[in-house]
């Protein structure tokens, strides 16, 4: 569409043909575009989720004798699958954010529901 002579939307002409990637727009949306504005409203949907898993894990977790509240995934998600159906995935973000602990890379119901989630 760049190339058309008859294309009439401005937008297109404006854009840069390409990024490189030391760019430092190189994969991002145009600023102040719908895109941009859609990913900064599901990073913030993201974040509520995990705060809210937070709270989940401190309420329905034990307190123990370092300090830190515990649950396990088991519990966890019998808990919170009535909030959300992206349990395990909220949980590797929040991990990922430093704000709780456990082990291995994944977590699967049933096989995992012994494995203890550490609220840092």
């Amino acid at each position: 569409q760049r190339k058309n002579p008859f294309s009439s939307d401005d937008r297109l002409a404006s854009k840069p043909a390409h990024t490189h990637r030391g760019d430092p727009t190189y994969g991002r949306p145009p600023e102040g575009s719908q895109t941009e504005q859609r990913g900064k409203d599901a990073h913030s949907h993201v974040g509520k989720e995990v705060e809210e898993l937070c709270l989940v894990i401190r309420r329905t977790g034990e307190v123990g004798e370092d300090g830190h509240v515990t649950v396990t995934f088991g519990k966890l998600f019998e808990t919170y699958v009535t909030i959300s159906n992206k349990v395990v995935g909220i949980l590797l973000r929040a991990r990922k954010h430093g704000l709780v602990h456990f082990e291995g890379e994944m977590l699967w119901q049933g096989k995992d529901d012994d494995v203890v989630i550490t609220l840092l």
